[in-house]
């Protein structure tokens, strides 16, 4: 058996794909306790034509959902998130803005993609992603379908982790930079007004020798639970000035007299619907915390 180096480029379940120095090799999992995922740099032992993965090393990050009752890892090492977004079917600002929060919890910048911009109900799009946009994410514009070399510059030097909700045409993204890839797509339902998952795994995709993007399958919910109540508000960057400023060292943010976040809220430099939906993200989170 050969000891080896590597990178997790394919996480199914338990099963991987790890690109060693000599190739890429099929992987099981030594014991049921080694979270592994995609981007994981690992310790394998090679036997034959397979390996185990015996050790994960240090990360510099992982990104993961999680909801009152578990937690799920979903790519490791990451250094940038774009959300993909489209006009139709329509896409969950609240959604987006919990990808993005949980990007902020890891110290890794964000990216918003609007897709399929030839689409009629795209200035509306737009309307709804200036909640980010003001307070300082960047948005790129593309339709997958036509010109995807916009976003080229935006991924270099990073490895970028791609998530969206199903029918935003993240598969077709994917297609359209890595020809070979042959990610499946599919039709979304105008009736239901949403799309069908056609990713079934996480995979790393390289687009040069410094940059690598991660697909991952299509989401339709991610929560929050893993982060604690300062995480949480920390996590929100248009509220980083007025942190730790309340007349109460241990303010929530809900009805406390003296509250600078709601002062804020009052004087226009904070969303309303931005402190809205942390008091909805805290609550669940302490409500998961009592489960417990």
């Amino acid at each position: 058996m050969t000891a080896l180096t590597g990178r997790v480029i394919a996480a199914f379940s338990r099963r991987f794909i790890v690109e060693t120095a000599t190739g890429e090799l099929p992987c099981q999992v030594k014991g049921r306790h080694l979270r592994v995922v995609c981007g994981d740099q690992v310790e394998i032992r090679q036997d034959g034509d397979a390996g185990v993965i015996e050790a994960v090393l240090p990360r510099t990050s992982l990104l993961y959902r999680s909801d009152a009752f578990k937690s799920k890892a979903i790519a490791a090492n990451v250094t940038q998130l774009a959300v993909v977004v489209a006009a139709r079917p329509s896409f969950s600002m609240e959604l987006v803005q919990r990808c993005v929060l949980a990007a902020e919890d890891q110290d890794i910048i964000s990216l918003i993609i609007l897709n399929k911009t030839d689409l009629p109900e795209t200035p509306p799009a737009l309307d709804r992603l200036g909640l980010l946009t003001r307070i300082g994410y960047p948005l790129l514009t593309l339709s997958a379908l036509t010109d995807v070399e916009p976003l080229r510059p935006a991924l270099h030097g990073h490895t970028t982790l791609l998530i969206g909700q199903s029918g935003m045409g993240k598969s077709t993204l994917i297609n359209a930079m890595f020809p070979l890839a042959g990610v499946r797509t599919a039709e979304y339902s105008e009736a239901l007004d949403s799309g069908r998952h056609t990713t079934t795994h996480t995979r790393l995709h390289r687009l040069d020798a410094e940059s690598s993007v991660i697909d991952s399958p299509g989401l339709q919910e991610f929560a929050l639970q893993h982060m604690d109540g300062h995480a949480l508000a920390n996590a929100f960057i248009d509220f980083r000035p007025y942190l730790g400023h309340c007349r109460f060292r241990d303010c929530k943010h809900e009805t406390e007299p003296g509250c600078r976040l709601h002062e804020a809220v009052a004087a226009g430099e904070v969303d309303a619907s931005r402190l809205k939906l942390f008091q909805i993200l805290r609550r669940l989170q302490q409500n998961a915390a009592q489960r417990l």
